[in-house]
């Protein structure tokens, strides 16, 4: 505003100052909630108090065998054909908060569990059948792999996927379903026990994240992704990881013929959201 002698003042004006305030508020209350939503997205782990106190006194856990299961056939075939003996002692769970997990359930610990072996104590699996967000994949990958001595560590990752999302130029019958495909990190020295995945198929979600990790931190892992025509719990899927372990030798036993009523149980019992893993 100019006054008669040419003098420019400011001119404040209260409603401004006001549009001002009330968007610093906003802002304000916006970093908040943002803050808030991040830490309830932070991945948790818990241990054992035994897992708990060697990794408190800066030990890491000696692990030659890391099996990690992504989804529920992946799971469950570990559960009918691994873990049903007595030999395993679940050390520990992570904690996964998002927008598809069912926290409020209280049955998040149960989606995301750790067993070691009491014989080997370096043999540990992880059965993963909640959904991790892209956000977390991360977090979730390098606070699992903080907790595990590296050296001379091998991974093996089975991963369900479904047969709709495997592109090929040739049609792929249901009669040919379920059937596996393999992914490896460079410092992997074995044979595979199936063909190498296809261009331009890829591995997604948190079974990518793991192998991207290994990849970058020089460990020997290999993913093995099923392709079957159906979508929920199936035996004939679950059995198609069999050959996967095999190669692991005296390091896991596999129950050859689970009982129909084991299988029946895992089955039946097994509420599915829906195939978010993938």
């Amino acid at each position: 505003m100019a006054t008669f002698f040419g003098e420019v003042l400011s001119v404040c004006s209260r409603a401004v100052e006001e549009d001002d305030e009330d968007l610093l508020e906003e802002n304000e209350e916006d970093e908040q909630i943002r803050r808030e939503l991040e830490e309830k997205r932070e991945v948790h782990l818990h241990w054992s108090p035994e897992v708990s106190d060697s990794l408190k006194s800066g030990s890491k856990l000696q692990c030659s065998d890391f099996i990690l299961a992504v989804g529920h056939n992946a799971a469950r075939f570990l559960s009918v054909h691994v873990l049903t003996s007595a030999n395993w002692d679940a050390v520990g769970h992570a904690s996964v908060w998002n927008e598809r997990s069912r926290a409020a359930t209280g049955q998040t610990s149960e989606e995301c569990v750790f067993y070691r072996q009491k014989d080997n104590p370096s043999v540990l699996i992880c059965q993963v059948t909640c959904y991790v967000a892209e956000d977390q994949l991360f977090q979730w990958t390098e606070k699992v792999f903080d907790c595990l001595q590296h050296r001379e560590l091998n991974v093996t990752v089975l991963s369900d996927s479904t047969v709709a999302e495997y592109k090929t130029a040739d049609y792929v019958s249901c009669s040919s379903a379920p059937f596996l495909r393999s992914l490896h990190s460079g410092a992997f020295t074995g044979q595979p026990v199936c063909q190498s995945l296809e261009q331009p198929n890829i591995v997604t979600g948190l079974s990518a994240a793991v192998l991207n990790h290994c990849e970058v931190h020089r460990i020997a892992a290999v993913v093995y992704q099923c392709y079957s025509d159906v979508i929920g719990l199936d035996s004939v899927t679950m059995e198609t990881y069999k050959p996967a372990l095999t190669k692991l030798g005296k390091s896991i036993q596999l129950d050859p013929s689970p009982s129909t009523d084991v299988l029946r149980k895992f089955v039946r019992n097994t509420n599915i959201q829906s195939n978010l893993y993938i």
